[in-house]
Protein backbone atom coordinates (compact mmCIF):
# COMPACT_ATOMS: atom_id res chain seq x y z
CA UNK A 1 0.00 0.00 0.00
CA UNK A 2 1.66 3.19 -1.11
CA UNK A 3 1.44 6.20 1.18
CA UNK A 4 2.18 9.63 -0.24
CA UNK A 5 2.53 13.04 1.37
CA UNK A 6 1.51 15.97 -0.83
CA UNK A 7 1.27 19.74 -0.70
CA UNK A 8 -1.77 21.03 -2.53
CA UNK A 9 -1.42 24.66 -3.57
CA UNK A 10 -4.83 26.32 -3.77
CA UNK A 11 -5.98 29.79 -4.70
CA UNK A 12 -6.24 31.47 -1.27
CA UNK A 13 -9.70 32.77 -2.21
CA UNK A 14 -10.85 29.16 -2.82
CA UNK A 15 -9.10 27.41 0.08
CA UNK A 16 -12.22 26.78 2.18
CA UNK A 17 -14.01 25.17 -0.76
CA UNK A 18 -10.95 23.08 -1.66
CA UNK A 19 -10.58 21.90 1.95
CA UNK A 20 -14.20 20.75 2.06
CA UNK A 21 -13.77 18.76 -1.17
CA UNK A 22 -10.49 17.20 -0.03
CA UNK A 23 -11.96 16.12 3.32
CA UNK A 24 -14.78 14.33 1.46
CA UNK A 25 -12.41 12.28 -0.70
CA UNK A 26 -11.79 8.65 0.15
CA UNK A 27 -8.15 7.75 0.91
CA UNK A 28 -7.25 11.44 1.55
CA UNK A 29 -6.44 12.86 4.96
CA UNK A 30 -5.92 16.59 5.45
CA UNK A 31 -3.20 17.40 8.00
CA UNK A 32 -3.07 21.16 7.83
CA UNK A 33 -3.41 24.32 5.81
CA UNK A 34 -2.60 28.00 5.86
CA UNK A 35 -4.28 31.08 4.45
CA UNK A 36 -1.61 31.33 1.71
CA UNK A 37 -3.22 28.31 0.03
CA UNK A 38 -0.90 25.51 1.17
CA UNK A 39 -2.67 22.30 2.19
CA UNK A 40 -0.83 19.24 3.52
CA UNK A 41 -2.49 15.91 2.71
CA UNK A 42 -1.66 12.22 2.90
CA UNK A 43 -3.04 9.74 0.37
CA UNK A 44 -3.07 6.05 1.37
CA UNK A 45 -4.19 3.69 -1.42
CA UNK A 46 -3.90 0.04 -2.46
CA UNK A 47 -1.78 0.76 -5.56
CA UNK A 48 0.27 3.59 -7.02
CA UNK A 49 -2.16 3.62 -9.96
CA UNK A 50 -5.00 4.38 -7.53
CA UNK A 51 -2.92 7.14 -5.98
CA UNK A 52 -2.18 8.63 -9.39
CA UNK A 53 -5.90 8.64 -10.21
CA UNK A 54 -6.72 10.47 -6.96
CA UNK A 55 -3.99 13.05 -7.58
CA UNK A 56 -5.45 13.68 -11.03
CA UNK A 57 -8.93 14.12 -9.50
CA UNK A 58 -7.55 16.56 -6.93
CA UNK A 59 -5.76 18.59 -9.60
CA UNK A 60 -9.13 19.08 -11.35
CA UNK A 61 -10.82 20.60 -8.27
CA UNK A 62 -11.73 24.25 -8.87
CA UNK A 63 -9.20 26.40 -7.01
CA UNK A 64 -6.37 23.85 -6.99
CA UNK A 65 -3.25 25.29 -8.62
CA UNK A 66 -0.89 22.33 -8.13
CA UNK A 67 -0.43 19.02 -6.32
CA UNK A 68 3.17 18.32 -5.32
CA UNK A 69 4.51 15.01 -4.05
CA UNK A 70 6.77 15.45 -1.02
CA UNK A 71 7.03 11.87 0.26
CA UNK A 72 6.24 8.40 -1.09
CA UNK A 73 6.52 5.03 0.60
CA UNK A 74 5.64 1.97 -1.49
CA UNK A 75 7.89 -0.79 -0.20
CA UNK A 76 5.22 -3.50 -0.14
CA UNK A 77 4.13 -2.58 -3.67
CA UNK A 78 7.71 -2.98 -4.90
CA UNK A 79 7.77 -6.47 -3.38
CA UNK A 80 4.53 -7.35 -5.23
CA UNK A 81 6.02 -6.06 -8.51
CA UNK A 82 9.19 -8.12 -7.95
CA UNK A 83 7.09 -11.23 -7.27
CA UNK A 84 4.99 -10.65 -10.41
CA UNK A 85 1.81 -10.15 -8.37
CA UNK A 86 1.26 -6.57 -9.54
CA UNK A 87 2.06 -4.78 -12.79
CA UNK A 88 1.59 -0.99 -12.59
CA UNK A 89 0.30 1.04 -15.51
CA UNK A 90 3.17 2.90 -17.11
CA UNK A 91 2.48 6.48 -18.18
CA UNK A 92 5.14 7.96 -20.38
CA UNK A 93 4.04 11.58 -20.80
CA UNK A 94 1.26 14.08 -20.15
CA UNK A 95 -0.68 12.92 -23.21
CA UNK A 96 -1.17 9.48 -21.68
CA UNK A 97 -2.91 11.03 -18.64
CA UNK A 98 -5.89 12.05 -20.75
Amino acid sequence: MPIGGFVVMADPKEIDSVLIKLKRKDFVEVYGSDQKGNIVIVIDTKTSDDMEDIVKEISLITGVLSVGLTYLHAEDEVEKIEQGKYIPKIKWDKRSLN
